[in-house]
């Protein structure tokens, strides 16, 4: 067996991922290109190791070393590609960093991704979280992904619909899709574009600005005004963003909750369930702030968990499950994980 001559061996991980966890690959290529991740998949050798696909590395959880390959993607390039008479497409590669893609769409007078603003990872990984925030979601602004399939070696594009968005969650998170490798994204941007100002903190904290009609920018400088105010900066302090997904529960739950907790944070979805802040939850139960080993709870934002310096994955695992178990205990609520545990 010929090993692909960039592979390296015993590699670091502790850059290559946000939570900023100390662990090593047996083996690491830099994926530039479609052709080396043909050669890796076309390899007796590489394809009999566990493979980990790595973008920013911001919504991975290493409990430990990876046994396998790691593949990590850092395609480039974007470009504006066409459009139809109501939108304008706009395709990125995988590799691309998430909010410096915001900014260069916002530089062409593009609007419609100022909301995901600030949001750490990469472009690739914008599809498989199906990432959201302040009235956003990808799903909404997704046109097509180009993927790559192992099971065949065959580069296809799917839509939107094929993606099979939901609530954080895509096919790509899913046994019919999780081998797919997500090569470039192609976003549909309105050519008519309005504000979204759905969610109320973000059309308040607009509203504080004096903008009467903000501009695409002026919402994005907010939105990044806002994360930076509630967020941890990963460059800073270890994290992988919201930790826990907002759980959903039965209208009868949550009238249930209300009535021993008035105070509850519920959210009326469409088909009548009930969203609840998992932020709200934790802080219920008084983990804002509090520590265990190195691993903590941010003090300004419950649902983010941070590594205070040297934390382990087995730390903020064991951290994640007393949070877990104590919303149960109090609520009868199972808080779900967002990273994926590695």
């Amino acid at each position: 067996m010929q090993p692909l001559s960039s592979v390296q061996y015993q590699f670091p991980l502790q850059s290559l991922n946000t939570f900023g966890i100390a662990a090593h690959a047996h083996a690491y290529l830099r994926v530039t290109n479609t052709e080396q991740l043909i050669g890796v998949y076309a390899d007796a050798h590489w394809r009999a190791l566990p493979r980990l696909v790595l973008g920013g590395g911001s919504n991975v959880l290493l409990t430990g070393d990876f046994s396998g390959l790691v593949l990590h993607l850092a395609l480039e390039g974007k470009q504006v590609v066409g459009g139809n008479e109501t939108h304008h497409f706009v395709r990125a590669a995988a590799g691309e960093n998430w909010h410096a893609f915001v900014q260069w769409t916002l530089a062409q007078g593009l609007g419609g991704l100022e909301n995901l603003s600030l949001i750490p990872g990469t472009v690739g990984a914008s599809p498989i979280q199906n990432i959201g925030a302040y009235g956003l979601e990808i799903k909404d602004v997704l046109h097509s992904v180009t993927v790559f399939d192992p099971r065949d070696g065959i580069t296809r594009t799917m839509n939107a619909a094929a993606c099979g968005f939901a609530y954080r969650d895509s096919v790509f998170k899913r046994e019919a899709g999780r081998d797919l490798v997500i090569l470039d994204v192609t976003f549909a941007l309105p050519r008519s574009w309005q504000p979204n100002l759905r969610y109320a903190e973000l059309a308040q904290a607009v509203a504080e600005q004096g903008y009467a009609v903000p501009t695409a920018q002026q919402v994005a400088d907010t939105v990044i005004a806002i994360r930076r105010r509630k967020l941890p900066d990963p460059a800073v302090i270890g994290n992988a963003g919201s930790f826990f997904k907002n759980p959903v529960v039965s209208r009868a739950h949550c009238a249930a909750l209300l009535e021993r907790f008035p105070a509850l944070v519920h959210h009326a979805q469409p088909d009548g369930s009930e969203k609840l802040a998992a932020g709200w939850l934790i802080d219920q139960c008084g983990w804002k702030g509090r520590n265990l080993g190195a691993a903590g709870v941010y003090p300004k934002q419950a649902l983010v968990l941070v590594n205070n310096g040297g934390a382990t994955g087995a730390e903020v695992v064991a951290l994640a499950q007393a949070i877990q178990a104590d919303v149960m205990a109090k609520y009868g609520v199972a808080l779900e994980a967002e990273p994926v545990f590695v």
